[in-house]
Parts: structure tokens; C-alpha cells; sequence
């Protein structure tokens, strides 16, 4: 039985996400996996220097699992349609408007995406801006992680669906029916997404999601088999 970090929404949020780092580091069992739940950009102000960040840990050998959220996801199919909507959204929203919030990745790539500017002009310039390499790497990114005892996706699974016969889109997008329902899925779903003022425990399900998209505090889990323990301060707390 080997711990496990975990790391939700990280939203853009460089600061928080080495504060986070030195968290993990500082602790007793450092050096082992951690697992990043996807949604690395949009909304925070420097998306790409966490993209910069997680891939050069990988290519430093460190034991880092990402997976792919639906606004990674999305940065990639607007790079391919500057009028790309996901009908998945609650209501029909462009890339750059702000509740998506991905004109701030693209600043922080450095395009100019003032409104005055035509859409077609601003992703023209973010194909540019945004590295092949950045590109490559979100797409490549698993929708899952599975371990012996969790099963870690970015929104979460759907009920009644086996999980081999999972979709995409529920993976990156779905709530409900998942956050009502009870389910046991023989190990514990951990996953982001859904925005709460914190992680929060439940019964057959852990979300990380604390929030850091909307201005409040990233904060990692450590998993040891069926115990579950947040990072902050100076030390670990029981959830």
C-alpha cells in the first residue's frame, strides 16, 4: 500500500501551485506519485507557466500524473476553431468569454485579445503563440488513473455505466447524476471540477476542486489506503 498525492483545479495559478509543491515536498512521504486532476488553465494568470512546470517535472523524471480537464481540453479545440462552443457548457459560451476564462491563458502566451480585435485575429495569433510542444502534451494527456484503491478522473463517472464504457464527455464535464449518487465503485473517485470552498470527503468520492479558479487557496490530498489527509500549513489534517 504505497501513498498518493493528489492535486485538483489548478486553474492557472503558478503561486499556488508551487506553494503546493513545496507542500508535497516538505512531507514525510515526498517522492511519491502525485496525480494532477486536469483544468491546469483558464481563469488564473499564468496558464502557461504551469503547463511549463508540469511538463518539465515529468521530463525530470518525477513520478507526476496529468490528466486532462475539460478546459485543457477546450484550449485545444479552439486552437482548431476560433468559434468552437462545447455543448456540454450550461449555456453557449466562447473560449474567450469569461466564465470560460480562457482569455487569460491566452495572455499569459502573450496575444493581445482585446475585444476591439477580430476573434478570427486573436486565434490566429494564439496558433502561433501557443508551442507545438504544449499542444502535443494536453492531447496526450489520460482521462483516467487508476490505482488499487482509487480511480482518479477530472469531473467524474457516470452511475450505472461500467467503468471501461465511460465517455469522454462525462469524464471531463458530468455532475449530476454523480455528485448525488452513492455509488460504490469499489475504490474512492477522486476528482475536481465542481468548485467547492475546499476538498470535501465523501462517502465514495473525494473532490479537490477547492476553488483555486475562483481566487481561493490550492490544497493537495494525501492518500494512504483508506485514509485521507489534506496538506496545509505546516502539516497534514484528517478529512
Amino acid at each position: 500500500m504505497q501513498p498518493i498525492f493528489a492535486v485538483g483545479d489548478i486553474h492557472g495559478q503558478i503561486d499556488e501551485l508551487h506553494k503546493v509543491l513545496d507542500q508535497i515536498d516538505a512531507d514525510d512521504a515526498a517522492g511519491s506519485t502525485v496525480v494532477f486532476c486536469g483544468d491546469l488553465v483558464d481563469r488564473g494568470p499564468d496558464s502557461r507557466a504551469v503547463i511549463d512546470t508540469l511538463m518539465q517535472g515529468q521530463a525530470d523524471g518525477k513520478p507526476w500524473v496529468v490528466l486532462i480537464g475539460n478546459h485543457d481540453r477546450y484550449l485545444l479545440r479552439y486552437l482548431e476553431d476560433a468559434a468552437f462552443q462545447d455543448p456540454q457548457t450550461s449555456r453557449p459560451l466562447y473560449y474567450t468569454d469569461p466564465p470560460i476564462g480562457g482569455d487569460k491563458t491566452l495572455r499569459s502566451y502573450g496575444v493581445d485579445t482585446q475585444p476591439s480585435r477580430w476573434p478570427e485575429d486573436v486565434q490566429a495569433d494564439a496558433r502561433e503563440a501557443v508551442p507545438q510542444a504544449h499542444r502535443d502534451w494536453l492531447a496526450a494527456l489520460p482521462r483516467i488513473h487508476e490505482t488499487d484503491d482509487q480511480i482518479f478522473v477530472h469531473a467524474g463517472l457516470r452511475p450505472g455505466i461500467a467503468l471501461g464504457d465511460q465517455v469522454e464527455d462525462d469524464l471531463l464535464w458530468i455532475r449530476e447524476p454523480f455528485l448525488s449518487d452513492r455509488t460504490d465503485w469499489g475504490r474512492l473517485v477522486v476528482h475536481g471540477h465542481t468548485a467547492l470552498d475546499r476538498p470535501q470527503l465523501y462517502s465514495n468520492r473525494l473532490n479537490l476542486d477547492g476553488g483555486a479558479g475562483y481566487g481561493r487557496p490550492l490544497v493537495p490530498a494525501l492518500l494512504f489506503g483508506d485514509e485521507t489527509f489534506v496538506l496545509e500549513g505546516r502539516g497534514r489534517s484528517r478529512l
